[in-house]
């Protein structure tokens, strides 16, 4: 199982690698459901041993980008490469709120040789399993982060494992996120059959991204899934 997590500081980074982390997912402005990083911390976290996947988004309001915006983004993924990190995180759509493919091969195109995530974008999409279809088509999207289109993952237990259905026989994971905790994990795991998790406030103490990342959860979480798997 990998046990993917949000981190906005090195602190953060190193804390949960120490703890048996996965996987990074690196981001600045967690309150406003994350945005490319500096490029300071980006080059100091990806010094560390863990692999980490960056952000792509440069701004919190929507998932639709002018060209300007997406001439920054491709920016933004060549940055992350030179700076050593091991993927990025994007998701773009159109104002129909259907995937911008044009937009997403420019992306693709862009980060060639590093692993791509799809983001929570998927959430606004207004037929999943249509996007998911779309997004098959491209083999080198890795995977996708959802919480299945509801607020909550652990609400979305029946979509999120139709979308496990029928991504298998295709390169595309499904990878659950929002709302996963060490409280309910077991309980999400045992309905839903994914191989990557991603937790974010979930990891932290009080659990609040105005609180740093407490190992002993993560560690919990790990011990969580592999009893399931």
């Amino acid at each position: 199982m990998i046990i993917e997590v949000i981190a906005d500081s090195v602190n953060d980074a190193r804390i949960a690698e120490e703890a048996g982390a996965s996987r990074i997912e690196l981001i600045s402005g967690a309150l406003e459901g994350g945005i490319t990083p500096s490029y300071g911390l980006i080059k100091a976290v990806c010094s560390l041993r863990i692999p980490v996947n960056v952000m792509i988004r440069p701004h919190s309001r929507s998932f639709c980008y002018t060209s300007e915006e997406l001439e920054i983004m491709i920016n933004d993924i060549k940055v992350c490469r030179e700076l050593g990190a091991t993927g990025v995180v994007f998701g773009i759509l159109t104002e129909q709120n259907e995937i911008d493919e044009t937009a997403l091969g420019q992306l693709i195109e862009a980060a060639e040789g590093l692993d791509i995530t799809f983001h929570r974008a998927f959430d606004e999409v207004k037929d999943q399993i249509k996007a998911l279809r779309i997004l098959q088509t491209y083999p080198e999207v890795s995977r996708v982060l959802t919480s299945g289109g509801d607020e909550k993952a652990i609400t979305a237990t029946t979509r999120l494992q139709q979308l496990v259905k029928e991504s298998e026989g295709s390169h595309l994971k499904i990878m659950a996120g929002s709302g996963l905790t060490v409280d309910n994990a077991a309980q999400f795991l045992a309905k839903v059959s994914v191989n990557e998790i991603h937790i974010g406030s979930g990891a932290r103490f009080n659990a609040s991204f105005s609180h740093s990342i407490d190992p002993e959860k993560i560690a919990a979480i790990i011990k969580i899934a592999g009893s399931v798997t």
